[in-house]
């Protein structure tokens, strides 16, 4: 049994294999297809799409970001990064599963680069912050990279060097975000797909730096 304490002192420090919560053999329910688009959210995809997932902080304002964006075919939010097996939002919140709030991007590359994409990325939160995000402090707030290829990786990893750069000329710290080849992916509760369209008013903490990724596209070829 955890205590408040316990939780509390947890939630910015990643928890390990033997701390961290069971979670479940199970998925936990989610949508069936997205509130905007009416995509079926899990299922095959069209031929030629990719994917990639994107933690910025709360999810809620990051997958509005996103699938407002055209050339992208669809977005879920969910959690990826951590311990914990199918875990709920109340669980994540605890810092004891490891997960990132995270957006999976489906994406059509004839239509939006990869590299527009990190642009995206890069310029509406603070990567500098660790595990937090504004208000918003803890390990699920991390800002992430997951790709699905190799070429998405090497690609976020010349644009993270490259965004360094300009962040440093602005007096900003390290980027402390996490570039890794994607794990699981496991999806949120219902209630948290597309929340911002279903709550117009809800909140949404996304933030820039106020610096521009120049040579972005460039860097991350």
């Amino acid at each position: 049994m955890f205590s408040i304490s316990d939780l509390l002192n947890k939630k910015t420090t990643m928890p390990t294999a033997a701390n961290a919560l069971p979670g479940r053999e199970q998925p936990i329910p989610t949508a069936h297809d997205h509130y905007v688009s009416h995509i079926p959210l899990k299922g095959e995809l069209p031929e030629g799409l990719e994917t990639v997932y994107f933690g910025m902080g709360c999810f809620w304002g990051a997958e509005r970001l996103f699938w407002q964006t055209p050339g992208v075919y669809l977005t879920s939010v969910g959690y990826a990064g951590g311990i914990t097996p199918n875990p709920t939002y109340r669980e994540t919140c605890t810092g004891l599963t490891g997960q990132a709030e995270v957006v999976r991007v489906v994406y059509d590359p004839t239509k939006i680069t990869f590299p527009e994409l990190l642009k995206i990325f890069w310029e509406n939160h603070d990567p500098t912050q660790g595990m937090r995000q504004g208000n918003d402090v803890g390990t699920t707030y991390r800002s992430v990279i997951y790709a699905t290829t190799d070429a998405q990786l090497q690609a976020a990893i010349a644009s993270r060097t490259a965004y360094q750069q300009g962040l440093a000329a602005s007096r900003f710290g390290e980027i402390t975000t996490e570039i890794e080849p994607a794990p699981v992916f496991y999806f949120a509760e219902e209630e948290h797909q597309q929340y911002l369209a279903k709550n117009p008013g809800g909140y949404c903490a996304l933030r820039g730096t106020g610096v521009e990724c120049v040579g972005m596209a460039q860097a991350a070829e």
